[in-house]
């Protein structure tokens, strides 16, 4: 049987071992009171060009007096950004984006992504700043996308930001839906909405961060009596006599000259063309296999001297990200912007979630319901009035010509 100091050692080992594996949350942000304090409006276009934040339950919500991040103006550019509670290198370590986005303005072009930054001047944060990763919603007109977009810098010797090959879905409905963008140290992602997978896979698929493995090779070239044409014309195959001398066109034989022309008058009288039924088009050749073919020549490849691969391609905050942003450009303002965790743990982004997205949904949508029939009643009331209003005046037109018409026929009557 073990000693309690084996059991001890064994309990504060397994202690020691949980520890280190532990999660830690870099950032979070549900925009309650003082939030202007941990947030800073930038300067990078003029004032006129900049729209104004403010924080708002919206339209119809989950909890009485939790309020988000709201855009508020038409045609303008948006920058906002906060400060991480520490710098963020995510080598070895999950690195999670999750935040919600409510769209109540029925938008028809917007973004409503966020920003992932490396140390950087908050007043100055604008479009041309550096960034680590950018997530989230873009819609204008029929594009109707979620970026992913992530910066590399050992392919092109330079900070450059990769998008993803193909068009992650988005939402566009007036609800709020919960944004998760998970890049893994295997070199792998995942991006959720509502908490369900809607992409995922390897890095190096899905972005363009590695040059290819293979080239063609520089030194190759298809030999110059290589021949790739498949058919040839048939050299037995010749043009019938007289094939090129039987017009399109004939004089009509039915045609007669009228009784009535002159030919002194209107000419020499001539039968219209009609189509030849024996001519029989342009002459071509006919096609045989080519003996000689080889088929397709293909450009042998070989490795690319430029590829290389990387086990911490995921390290896309090797340098410390430091910051969070909103740099938007939004033709119709009224996005929400909510309940923000940057976390290297998904099970703190799960219970974030829970304890905001979760707790929240199914009451905003009671109560945006609640609304829409509360709205369509009172639509009903106003057409069913217009329309008792509308008949009682198409009654009052209608006695009144009633009226009219008995007058006429008394004065008919008296004369």
């Amino acid at each position: 049987m073990p000693s309690l100091s084996t059991n001890i050692m064994r309990t504060s080992v397994l202690a020691l071992g949980a520890a280190a594996v532990a999660g830690e949350t870099y950032f979070k942000e549900s925009f309650a009171d003082g939030w202007e304090d941990r947030w800073v409006k930038s300067e990078w276009k003029d004032a006129a060009e900049i729209g104004e934040w403010t924080t708002t339950e919206g339209k119809f919500y989950g909890k009485e007096g939790d309020k988000a991040l709201k855009t508020t103006q038409d045609a303008r550019f948006y920058g906002l950004s906060a400060k991480m509670a520490k710098a963020f290198d995510n080598k070895g370590k999950d690195l999670i984006i999750q935040y919600s986005v409510k769209n109540e303005q029925d938008i028809d072009c917007g973004g409503a992504y966020i920003k992932l930054l490396p140390d950087v001047d908050q007043k100055k944060f604008g479009g041309d700043s550096e960034y680590a990763v950018m997530f989230g919603p873009d819609i204008c007109g029929y594009t109707k996308k979620t970026h992913a977009i992530v910066t590399y810098d050992k392919k092109e010797g330079k900070p450059t930001n990769y998008l993803h090959k193909t068009d992650i879905k988005t939402e566009s409905d007036k609800y709020t839906h919960l944004y998760t963008f998970i890049i893994k140290p295997d070199n792998t992602y995942e991006v959720q909405i509502d908490g369900e997978k809607v992409e995922d896979g390897k890095i190096e698929d899905k972005w363009e961060v590695y040059h290819d493995k293979e080239i063609k090779d520089p030194e190759q070239s298809k030999p110059k009596d290589w021949v790739d044409e498949k058919m040839i014309p048939d050299p037995e195959d010749k043009k019938p006599e007289g094939h090129d001398d039987i017009p399109k066109q004939i004089p009509d034989p039915e045609a007669k000259k009228p009784d009535d022309w002159d030919d002194e008058d209107d000419g020499e009288w001539e039968a219209p063309q009609i189509d030849n039924p024996e001519f029989k088009g342009e002459w071509t050749q006919k096609q045989i296999d080519n003996p000689d073919y080889k088929g397709e020549w293909e450009h042998p490849m070989i490795a690319n001297p430029e590829y290389s691969s990387d086990d911490e391609l995921y390290n896309f905050c090797k340098k410390g990200c430091t910051h969070v942003g909103f740099e938007l450009w939004q033709v119709k303002a009224g996005t929400l912007f909510d309940d923000i965790i940057v976390t290297d743990s998904a099970d703190e982004a799960k219970a974030f979630a829970d304890e905001t997205f979760y707790a929240k949904r199914d009451a905003e949508k009671k109560m945006a319901e609640a609304q829409e029939e509360e709205e369509k009643k009172k639509k009903e009331e106003e057409d069913a009035k217009k329309k008792a209003e509308e008949d009682a005046k198409k009654a009052e037109e209608d006695a009144k010509k009633e009226d009219e018409d008995d007058d006429e026929k008394e004065e008919k009557k008296e004369l």
